[in-house]
């Protein structure tokens, strides 16, 4: 058996066993990137409708802005969070640094203007053809904020799954933050960058299969509930 047959055989033997090293490190990564996209849905979503709805001196900007940052490189996200988070840092006493709310911190904002910029399309869409509607019921502008919203709501479902696929898949800024601490902050990409430097490529293979398929998933369910809410709302 070759060296690659044997290693791939390995981490699919981690798989199967449920290893508690990978189980450990998932789980991780699941709270920390699933937190990270509660506070980016309940930032983003609003946000971004604010800006489609909202008439004020550079909006245009503000949407450029936004669209920009949806690139925005982790690592300076990471090197902005840790000098807020140091001892000498404006939030230093919190003692956050090294911990899993600090990877929360940096994941929210980097998927924020991602589910920002997402929802202010959508909802800028739908409000080109309500707009004159609402006004002549007299809805006031964060009547009409919550109303899109709601009316959205399917569509603005691929802005979340969109957020949880771009904070599962970061490492740069909570390798920075976390300082990818075993059985702390060690979380799968952080493990991936890790075990394959150290040479247990076993293990990086086996989280780096988990996360691929949750990536894969996720794209998958953002595709079928778009093509759902198109056949269902138009």
């Amino acid at each position: 058996m070759s060296a690659f047959a044997a290693t791939f055989s390995d981490a699919l033997s981690l798989l199967a066993h449920f290893d508690h090293s990978v189980l450990e490190i998932v789980a991780l990564s699941l709270q920390v990137s699933g937190a990270a996209v509660v506070l980016g849905t309940l930032i983003g979503l609003p946000l971004g409708a604010c800006i489609a709805v909202g008439r004020f001196p550079g909006k245009t900007t503000l949407s450029v802005l936004i669209n920009g940052m949806m690139g925005l490189p982790s690592v300076v996200v990471g090197v902005v969070v840790y000098l807020i988070l140091s001892r000498s840092g404006p939030f230093g006493a919190l003692g956050m640094l090294y911990s899993p709310a600090a990877m929360v911190v940096a994941q929210t904002l980097l998927v924020v203007p991602l589910m920002a910029a997402i929802t202010r399309q959508v909802v800028e869409d739908v409000w080109a053809r309500y707009a004159e509607e609402l006004q002549v019921m007299r809805f006031s502008w964060w009547d009409s904020v919550t109303t899109l919203l709601h009316d959205c709501r399917h569509s603005l479902v691929v802005a979340v799954l969109a957020g949880l696929g771009r904070a599962m898949s970061e490492v740069g800024a909570v390798m920075i933050v976390g300082g990818n601490i075993d059985g702390a902050t060690r979380v799968m990409t952080t493990a991936i960058a890790l075990e394959t430097s150290k040479g247990d490529l076993a293990l990086a293979i086996a989280l780096g299969v988990v996360l691929i398929v949750i990536i894969l998933a996720l794209n998958a369910l953002a595709y079928v509930l778009r093509q759902w809410a198109m056949r269902r709302f138009g």
